[in-house]
Formats: structure tokens, C-alpha cells, sequence
């Protein structure tokens, strides 16, 4: 098999606040793997939280460049073993590799990614549409440019979360999620869940730190009002466990966690413990899209949302339309690059 890749850097519609920064733009790999005149498709955006560059995943995907050449098309969880041993601390590298594995099987074999996984026909699951972090007014107005999805999921860690999240709920009958992204303390987070459970909140993803004291994990999920979802702290399969009694549900996304083999492992664990599963993403194209969409029936909640923020896409393939996912009618993945991706 051929392993290549290419930079893209995708504009956003509106710069994107989180607690820990703003982006204008993302900067990702399309990576390629090429058996028989056909390509499969997987993406990896760089990731200054995690210190993943452009520089720092292209030394990664060369050292693996070789192994690769000289493998058949195999299976893509074979395949992601195989990968793991020469790069094992590198899953963003690891995350579109595997991605890209999953298409090119499907394809060669005429045959959904998700059924290469071993899962059934996708659930009617919809996805949440994101509200980075702005002003009131902005946020409002950022909300009525996407008025008719069903899920909401709110950006927090601001000194006016619930005034937010009020002025959100007025406009709007819809389910709202919040994620504070490593911002509150255990104390804001079981004072903050008493408001927002007023406000027909659903959940909070992540409040504390990843790396928050196990007492203070402890003493949130035992006095939240709403159910605690864990992103930051479950990365890897090992976490799964971890987070079992700690939090209500996992948030896996494939470049934190290393892929759909892993990524799929991870949800069948968590479903087995009695967690609610969810599958976030990147801001990202839709080649990234399209991949964590395959684990639809796994799932009971989805975040697909990050090419809806793109001002232009680098591919066709699952949609994401008013929170409905939409899956392509082609093979693997349904990942067809644009003529003209940005570059």
C-alpha cells in the first residue's frame, strides 16, 4: 500500500472560542492509502493543546511510510496494530492512518465502513451544532444563522456561563448541551448544575481539569444535577475504566483516541459499564466527518458538527444537515475529495 498525505488549511465561517483559545482557521493533513488504483481518505488536524504540527505528524506518518509499503490491503484493525507498534504515542498520526484503512477496505470490497467494523445499519442519532464562546449578542446571532437544529451545544468558561445559556434558552425549545472545557472548579460545577438543570440543560461535558484530583471528580458526579460526560479525560482505552464511576458518559474522538479500531473498542466498553457513549470531532473537512460517523450505532449522542463551521470543505461525503447524518451512497467511508480542496 502507498502512504502520501497533503497539507489543507480551512477558514472557518466565524473565529471559534473555546476556554482555551480562539481559531480563525484549521490546519489538517489529508492523508491517502492507495492499494489496486484505489485511494481511502483520512484526516488529521494539527492541535496546539496537544502539540501535534504539521512537522510533528509528517515525522510521524514517515516512520511508518515503509511498514506500509510492504503490507497487502489487510484488514484495517490488523493494519492499526501493526501502525501502533512504530508510532504508539502518536494517535492523531495513528487516528487518520486508520481512518484511511477503513475507506480504502470498504472500497476495495464494496462494503460500508461500519460494516468492517462489525456494527449494524446506522441509528436515527442527530447531531449537535456547536456555539463557540462569544458575546451574549454574538452568540444569539451566531444561534439564529442555524435556528432549525434539534441539538445544541454550548462553548463555556467565561465569567457569564449562565447568562448565556439564559439568554440561549429564550430562543430556543431545543436540547442544549454544555461543555466547559476544563474551565470550573468542582464547586462552580455542582453550583452551575443547579441553574442549568433549571434551564432543561442536558448534560455537562468535561467541567474540571483532566488532570483534577480523583476526590474532586468524586465530589462532582456524586452532587452535579446533571449527568458529567468525560472528553478530556478519556483519551485512550485505558481511560474508559477510569472514568467509570467518575463520569456519566465518555466523548471519544478518533485523533485523541487513535482511530475507529480503538475508538470502537472504546464505545462497546463504555456501553458494557452502563455510560452513555458520544463521538466528538475537530473542527475538521469531511473526510474526518465521514469516518467518525461510522460509529453511529454505537452511539447515544453525536457531535459531528465540524465541517457545517468550514467557509469551504476539502470533501464529499456524510452530511450533517439541520443535525440529520447523512450517509453517501459510496463505499467505505462515502469520502470523495473535491477538485478543489483548499490547500
Amino acid at each position: 500500500m502507498k502512504l502520501q498525505w497533503h497539507r489543507i488549511e480551512l477558514p472557518l465561517k466565524d473565529p471559534f472560542t473555546i476556554a482555551r483559545g480562539t481559531m480563525h482557521h484549521q490546519q489538517c493533513l489529508i492523508v491517502t492509502l492507495s492499494h489496486a488504483d484505489v485511494t481511502g481518505y483520512g484526516e488529521v488536524t494539527c492541535n496546539r493543546y496537544y502539540g501535534h504540527t504539521y512537522e510533528s505528524l509528517e515525522a510521524s506518518l514517515q516512520r511508518i511510510e515503509g511498514l506500509l509499503a510492504d503490507c497487502d490491503a489487510v484488514h484495517p484493525s490488523d493494519l492499526f496494530e501493526r501502525c501502533q507498534v512504530v508510532i504508539p504515542d502518536d494517535t492523531f498520526a495513528l487516528s487518520a492512518v486508520d481512518a484511511a484503512a477503513y475507506d480504502l477496505y470498504g472500497k476495495l470490497h464494496g462494503v460500508r465502513t461500519t460494516e468492517a467494523l462489525g456494527l449494524s445499519e446506522p441509528a436515527e442519532i442527530c447531531s449537535s451544532y456547536t456555539l463557540g464562546i462569544d458575546s451574549i449578542d454574538q452568540m444569539v446571532r451566531k444561534y439564529r444563522d442555524q435556528p432549525d437544529w434539534p441539538i445544541y451545544k454550548i462553548k463555556l468558561g467565561t465569567p457569564h456561563d449562565l447568562d448565556i445559556v439564559r439568554a440561549l434558552r429564550r430562543e430556543t425549545e431545543a436540547v442544549i448541551r454544555v461543555d466547559a472545557n476544563c474551565a470550573w472548579t468542582p464547586e462552580q460545577t455542582i453550583a452551575n448544575s443547579e441553574a442549568l438543570a433549571e434551564l432543561g440543560v442536558e448534560f455537562i461535558e468535561q467541567p474540571l481539569p483532566a488532570e483534577a484530583p480523583r476526590a474532586a471528580q468524586l465530589d462532582v458526579f456524586e452532587h452535579s444535577r446533571l449527568p458529567i460526560i468525560a472528553d478530556e479525560s478519556c483519551r485512550t482505552e485505558e481511560d474508559v475504566q477510569k472514568c467509570h464511576g467518575l463520569f456519566h458518559g465518555i466523548n471519544i474522538k478518533l485523533c485523541k483516541c487513535g482511530g475507529l479500531t480503538p475508538g470502537s473498542r472504546m464505545l462497546r466498553q463504555a456501553r458494557q459499564l452502563g455510560m452513555k457513549t458520544m463521538v466528538g470531532c475537530m473542527i475538521e473537512s469531511t473526510v474526518g466527518i465521514s469516518a467518525a460517523a461510522q460509529l453511529l450505532p454505537l452511539l447515544d449522542c453525536a457531535d459531528l458538527d465540524g465541517a457545517t463551521l468550514l467557509a469551504e470543505d476539502a470533501a464529499d461525503g456524510v452530511r450533517i444537515e439541520n443535525g440529520r447524518v447523512i450517509f453517501s451512497s459510496v463505499p467505505g467511508s462515502g469520502i470523495e475529495l473535491l477538485a478543489r480542496s483548499p490547500r
